[in-house]
């Protein structure tokens, strides 16, 4: 009975160390998504522990802080969960074949996947399991390693636009602010490469987030800059400058929209968030009227040309946004993104925190104005949060 017991527990082994393959296999090797249920499942515990952590600070610059720590600790505490299967896996497919207990089976497996050789097997009927965990050992290290240059290298890519978006934009991004400030400066011409430029932005981490989901929980070194609340920015001034000045809104706006709403969509999906992949332009928005209107004010306020009728522009402007404020606020809520206008609350605002986002646009100082006090000040102030952009 014993004996039956060992086998098994050799074919359960030999399952766990397949099912654990697949696992390292469709995460780390496999260009394109896996929903690895050991990957997730990680994920899940990992982020719970750090969200009812940080639900305990009211600071949201001390939440950021804490969060900051997720994504590495979220791959770490995978790979150690990978090593712990196969050496489970190893340990119950040597137990039939090697006289003693499990645990000596367990310490054999231990001793031969680190390749420290501190156990052995007297018998030899291991051999080649003791050389094949070895084995595995080494190409679990390897594959790790060469898996931190490919993360961050993606990384990278998406926080030199974000980053860069703050001068164009204020932080946390703002999509009214992005026309007003492109605006006061004459650079309404200059529109046009950015949303190109974000269109294949958006491309890229479609790809490097869907094949690399970890990489969406991993935070900007900035505190109130993120890339979900950058790229919602983005769409917005793309969809406010298509709808309040047809006429003016070059191609690239459209083609800005369509590439970065679709990113987002798959991408809220892979994070367990499915959203209406075909919505109404007559659908519900969060955002109300009276934002909008506050918007398109503060828009004016700087000169932006507003060629059509506020109902008119809303009506549109609504068409547009219902594929993606869904799919953007998911995405807040699953990377716990900084608070910032038009982007809703958080799902983590307990015990009544308050998150002020505190800044103003920067001074423009010229000779006919030394101290910049023209087209400075509070530039938003919206229904979600009392923030303002800097």
């Amino acid at each position: 009975m014993e004996l039956f017991l060992r086998w098994i527990g050799f074919v359960l082994g030999l399952i766990l160390i397949i099912g654990t393959w697949r696992s390292m296999i469709g995460t780390i090797i496999l260009p394109r998504f896996n929903r690895s249920f050991i990957a997730f499942a990680t994920l899940g515990v990992v982020r719970t522990i750090f969200l009812f952590i940080t639900n305990r600070q009211a600071e949201y610059v001390k939440k950021d802080r804490i969060l900051a720590l997720l994504g590495p600790f979220v791959m770490l505490a995978t790979l150690v969960s990978w090593m712990t299967m196969f050496l489970m896996g190893y340990a119950l497919m040597l137990w039939p074949l090697v006289g003693g207990t499990f645990g000596d089976c367990l310490r054999l497996a231990g001793s031969s996947f680190t390749t420290l050789g501190l156990a052995d097997d007297p018998h030899g009927g291991a051999t080649l399991l003791e050389f094949t965990a070895a084995a595995t050992g080494m190409i679990v290290v390897a594959l790790e390693i060469g898996y931190l240059p490919t993360i961050y290298s993606a990384y990278n890519r998406r926080e030199t636009l974000v980053t860069a978006l703050s001068s164009r934009a204020g932080v946390p991004a703002w999509g009214p602010e992005i026309l007003a400030r492109h605006q006061l400066i004459q650079g309404m011409t200059t529109l046009p490469a950015l949303f190109a430029a974000w269109e294949n932005w958006a491309a890229d981490i479609h790809e490097s987030h869907a094949s690399y989901p970890w990489l969406m929980i991993f935070r900007s070194p900035d505190p109130h800059e993120s890339w979900v609340v950058s790229l919602q920015a983005i769409l917005d001034a793309a969809a406010l400058y298509l709808s309040v000045a047809p006429n003016h809104a070059p191609p690239e706006a459209r083609q800005c929209l369509r590439s970065g709403y679709v990113a987002m969509r798959h991408l809220a999906r892979i994070s367990g968030h499915p959203v209406n992949e075909d919505p109404l332009p007559t659908d519900a928005l969060d955002l109300s009227f009276e934002a909008f209107v506050h918007g398109v004010e503060h828009m004016r306020a700087a000169n932006v040309p507003i060629e059509q009728p506020i109902d008119i522009a809303w009506r549109d402007y609504r068409g547009w946004r219902v594929n993606y404020e869904a799919a953007a606020a998911a995405l807040a809520n699953f990377t716990v993104a900084p608070p910032a206008p038009w982007t809703g609350r958080r799902s983590f605002t307990t015990n009544d925190a308050r998150f002020d986002v505190l800044a103003t646009r920067p001074r423009h100082r010229t000779p006919s104005d030394p101290e910049g006090l023209r087209g400075t000040g509070n530039s938003t102030r919206s229904d979600d949060h009392p923030s303002h952009s800097r």
